[in-house]
């Protein structure tokens, strides 16, 4: 029997390798878009093309756990998507190294000012990495990824007020923890 649109989700399950195949010429442009829109930022097309293939290799590890119809696995395959893409989008970040050919040299900063404002940015990935959960999606797709409160909102499934709330809350935070670690560098 051959894999097609009614029995693909069956024989995925069943561990048919043609189920991948099948799922792998029917998604690969959907998985592709959301993976190149969380991680484009990174402009590295090998982290983008491994982050797709953990994303069908975990597709078929977790085949079982999926329970559902047809078109409710379409979402089931973004959600999978959009969080790999997120937590290679974090590893990527927390390794964010310090090249001289990736610092905009201004001629009005100084070399040490360069360096404060990198170690000022990995301090917020730091630090952002500490919310909680949603509010640090929130923040990655609000000031990383520079999308819109309206389509974090749909994405999310919130409204535009509780994204607000949330960047305002967010905020508040990344502030106290800011000054609570420099009292605690300065000894105070």
């Amino acid at each position: 029997m051959k894999c097609n649109d009614t029995n693909f989700i069956k024989r995925l399950q069943r561990q048919d390798e043609d189920a991948l195949d099948y799922i792998v010429d029917q998604y690969l442009p959907l998985i592709k878009g959301v993976t190149c829109k969380v991680l484009s930022p990174l402009h590295n097309n090998g982290i983008i093309e491994e982050c797709i293939n953990d994303i069908f290799l975990s597709i078929w590890n977790n085949s079982k756990k999926f329970n559902g119809e047809a078109n409710d696995f379409k979402k089931w395959l973004c959600a999978i998507a959009k969080f790999k893409a997120i937590d290679y989008y974090r590893k990527a970040s927390k390794k964010l190294e310090i090249a001289s050919n990736e610092m905009n040299l201004n001629p009005d900063q100084s070399v040490e000012d360069e360096l404060i404002m990198l170690e000022d940015r990995t301090e917020l990935i730091r630090l952002i990495n500490q919310l909680e959960s949603v509010e640090r999606e929130i923040f990655i797709m609000k000031f990383f990824l520079g999308l819109k409160t309206e389509d974090i909102s749909v994405k999310l499934g919130m409204t535009k007020a509780a994204i607000d709330n949330r960047i305002y809350r967010g905020k508040k935070k990344l502030s106290q923890k800011a000054v609570n670690l420099k009292l605690g560098e300065n000894g105070v």
